[in-house]
């Protein structure tokens, strides 16, 4: 069974603010009961929400997804880039399922956060489209997603890319029904 990581880190940043759950969620203009959920890992994370936690707590996306605090540079090699299957997942409004690979590991004073993205496609797709602050670059390297960016509809191919404000609504999801793979750096302020 996976350990509660994700929400073992909201809670003792939440605590160390001295704040109570119903605090964090009020902060965060969040429901109470997705707090307690992600803190007790008994919710799948998605991206909006974590953004707003991370907002609420005065740090950046990566002290949350990150699993360790080594300071000094982030190095990946081929064989790391290889385990993208021991990613962290974050449930997407609809888009399929997302396994996100941080490059960035370990280096908590980051001002951007790039990850490995895999993108499979799951059941029905709503089609949700949340904004939060923030910018994110997107580069696509296998198969293809839809980025749904207010009224307009980009279709990313691998070797393309797209950089977007995040205040607009969107939604990144799989394209046509099949697996897709993208390089995605985002930045969050705080």
């Amino acid at each position: 069974m996976e350990e509660n990581r994700l929400g073992k880190k909201i809670v003792t940043l939440r605590e160390a603010h001295h704040l109570s759950s119903q605090d964090l969620a009020s902060r965060c203009g969040l429901d109470l009961e997705l707090i307690e959920g992600l803190e007790a890992g008994e919710v799948p994370a998605s991206l909006a929400p974590l953004i707003k936690i991370t907002r609420a707590l005065g740090v950046r996306l990566g002290t949350l997804m990150d699993d360790d605090e080594d300071l000094g540079p982030s190095y990946i090699d081929a064989a790391q880039m290889a385990e993208v299957e021991r990613t962290t997942s974050l449930e997407t409004t609809s888009g399929g399922d997302l396994s996100y690979f941080s490059l960035a590991a370990g280096r908590p004073s980051r001002h951007m956060d790039p990850f490995i993205i895999t993108v499979t496609p799951s059941g029905e797709m709503d089609h949700e489209l949340v904004g939060h602050e923030g910018e994110e670059w997107l580069f696509g390297m296998e198969g293809a997603i839809e980025i749904e960016y207010g009224q307009e509809t980009y279709v990313l191919h691998p070797g393309e890319s797209i950089y977007y404000d995040c205040i607009v609504p969107h939604q990144v999801r799989a394209h046509d029904g099949q697996n897709a793979k993208f390089l995605a750096v985002v930045y969050t302020p705080i």
